[in-house]
């Protein structure tokens, strides 16, 4: 008997571990999407997420083959969609442009990442 208790507990164990490694932020979403082409320039980048983000400690940015920045600064959390974060685009030009994003989630998990899209000819 005392085999199938810590059997059980054990089982527990690793479905409470799984639960709270699900639980931190992951990008769900983007338009444009990550290694898209397009064929008319975007206006903006958005980025769906998993958790709600905090604004003061969420931004992306965008630039170019370069490394020059190509957005015009103003990345910010939607007020209305607290999951989602934006960035405008001053007129791109054809090329591969590279999305880089850094946000704190509203339970305090940070996460970080990029992707790449290209806006064909």
């Amino acid at each position: 008997m005392r085999s199938i208790g810590t059997i059980l507990m054990t089982v527990t164990l690793l479905f409470a571990g799984a639960t709270i490694a699900e639980a931190h932020t992951a990008l769900q979403r983007a338009e444009p999407r990550a290694k898209s082409t397009v064929h008319t320039p975007p206006a903006q980048v958005r980025l769906w997420f998993t958790e709600k983000l905090k604004p003061a400690s969420s931004s992306v940015r965008v630039v170019n083959q370069a490394g020059e920045q190509v957005d015009k600064g103003d990345s910010q959390v939607d007020p209305a969609a607290a999951k989602q974060l934006s960035v405008s685009l001053s007129p791109l030009p054809p090329g591969t442009y590279k999305v880089i994003w850094r946000v704190l989630s509203a339970d305090g998990d940070v996460a970080k990442g990029s992707f790449t899209f290209r806006v064909a000819p």
